[in-house]
């Protein structure tokens, strides 16, 4: 971790030693936090400051601008929590004193939640503005006073274009994970929100990372900010049971559901809205319950999915990576990368979902078979020691007819394709012998049951002649052609 004063955009001397160490000793009374705050904070079993609250607390407090580099799941919400609740002023009907901008329903749900929860005793008035939901809310919690405005960009400029909001007395804007915004295309609306501010408002940013269009930002609308840098804990990931399986497309929706119902509470991601409610239905069938989120979900929708996924009514949660994006459950035993992620990244925050507060998780990841390569790139990046398990069908068939006498395959035979698994019983039905004396079913269906999957000749030579021929070949075309699972 790294911490030290700058002009916006200029280099940053490390001080990692020195500020590792004032860290480590500080407490909530310490870095000037309210008593009634800190009581709240310690009725919740919350005593010590994390490493981004203790480097970011005083600063803000003191008024300066500030940036902070921190991951997903570090701590950021209280960071700028705590001192907005002690320095906000009392609003004026229709126009905030302070806005905090997030980049999606959930995360702006779950950051107002926590303001309110803590907010009680100086009788802070805050507001979440999203949308996906009616206006009619919105509208009145700002004609009778909106002290603190969490907000989506979207909604937000919906409001402040038909004049219900006005944001000429903000004196602190708080940009939370600017680099989702910058992923999803909202820094313009960022930067016309930031213009309709007063110029002299205090403004804190904070992002996974500080480059591209992220440090634009830094440099045209923060003044001399005090940046901090705290880097992801890979002890977090050590705490988590990392798999990775070579599957097929067509593989995946079974093994998703054996996985689920071994471990229970289950976050799944997926990359597509499409994708998320057509895996929530295989696994509905499969007799998993199952509730999908994503951006054409309404509010209530999704709401109502993550209720019944925190009260256990549903034991998988299918995610898209936005609709993901501030979700916080307690207890949740696994996440499975359904869509292999991005890039190391995504792969943090996505299975930052399980093993919270000490506790340990499971992560299992789908690996096609294009995608090996970019598994050896994420553990080498991230210092994980793992390797593939099993092999995806098309391997199989190389490696069966490479080794003559049994299969490489790697895992649990459950796990081996179908056309491999049964087939001494498929060459019985193609046959329609099964035992009884015609030479050309018999030999067929051990040469695809037996000398296939085990390497074994036990049919009559003639037998073995008759498999390699007509149907036998027709089979293999037809198991390497059939279309994938629906």
């Amino acid at each position: 971790m790294s911490s030290t004063l700058a002009p916006s955009g200029a280099p940053l001397a490390s001080s990692q030693a020195e500020t590792s160490e004032s860290v480590a000793t500080q407490t909530f009374a310490a870095l000037g936090v309210a008593p009634e705050l800190i009581q709240l904070l310690d009725s919740r079993q919350i005593t010590e400051p994390l490493p981004i609250q203790a480097a970011t607390i005083p600063d803000v407090l003191e008024g300066r601008d500030v940036c902070g580099k921190a991951p997903t799941g570090s701590g950021k919400t209280l960071a700028f929590a705590l001192p907005l609740l002690m320095t906000v002023k009392k609003a004026r009907p229709n126009r905030p004193q302070a806005l905090i901008l997030a980049p999606t329903r959930e995360l702006a749900a779950q950051i107002a939640k926590e303001l309110v929860s803590l907010g009680g005793p100086r009788r802070v008035r805050v507001q979440a503005f999203y949308g996906g939901v009616g206006f009619g809310g919105q509208l009145k919690a700002l004609r009778d006073r909106v002290d603190i405005a969490v907000a989506c960009p979207g909604r937000l400029e919906d409001l402040m274009s038909s004049g219900a909001i006005r944001l000429g007395d903000v004196e602190t804007v708080v940009v939370d994970e600017a680099d989702r915004m910058a992923d999803m295309g909202f820094l313009p609306a960022v930067k016309r929100i930031l213009d309709a501010t007063t110029p002299d408002r205090q403004t804190l940013l904070f992002s996974a990372t500080l480059d591209g269009d992220v440090d634009e930002l830094i440099r045209l609308y923060q003044r001399h900010p005090v940046r901090h840098a705290i880097e992801a804990d890979l002890a977090e990931l050590a705490r988590m049971t990392h798999r990775f399986h070579a599957v097929d497309h067509e593989q995946r929706p079974q093994l998703c559901a054996e996985l689920v119902a071994k471990h229970d509470s289950t976050i799944i991601f997926v990359r597509t809205r499409h994708g998320a409610e057509r895996l929530a239905r295989q696994l509905d069938r499969s007799g998993v319950r199952a509730v999908a989120i994503h951006g054409d979900r309404s509010q209530q929708q999704r709401d109502r999915a993550l209720a019944q996924f925190r009260a256990g009514q549903a034991r998988a949660l299918v995610a898209t990576d936005v609709a993901a994006r501030g979700i916080h459950v307690e207890e949740v035993n696994c996440v499975i990368h359904y869509d292999f992620p991005a890039d190391s990244k995504d792969y943090v925050h996505r299975s930052g979902r399980t093993a919270r507060a000490g506790s340990s998780g499971t992560v299992v990841s789908f690996v096609l078979p294009e995608q090996h390569r970019a598994v050896h790139v994420l553990c080498r990046d991230l210092g994980l020691d793992a390797e593939l398990i099993g092999v995806n069908a098309a391997s199989a068939v190389r490696a069966v007819r490479g080794s003559g006498s049994g299969s490489s395959y790697r895992g649990s035979s459950s796990r081996r394709p179908q056309s491999f698994g049964q087939g001494q019983g498929q060459g019985q039905g193609r046959g329609q012998g099964q035992g009884q004396g015609q030479r050309d079913s018999q030999g067929r269906g051990q040469r695809d049951g037996q000398g296939r999957g085990q390497g074994q000749y036990q049919g009559a030579r003639a037998g073995r002649v008759a498999g390699r021929g007509g149907a036998g070949s027709r089979s293999r075309s037809t198991m390497r052609n059939r279309p994938p699972a629906a």
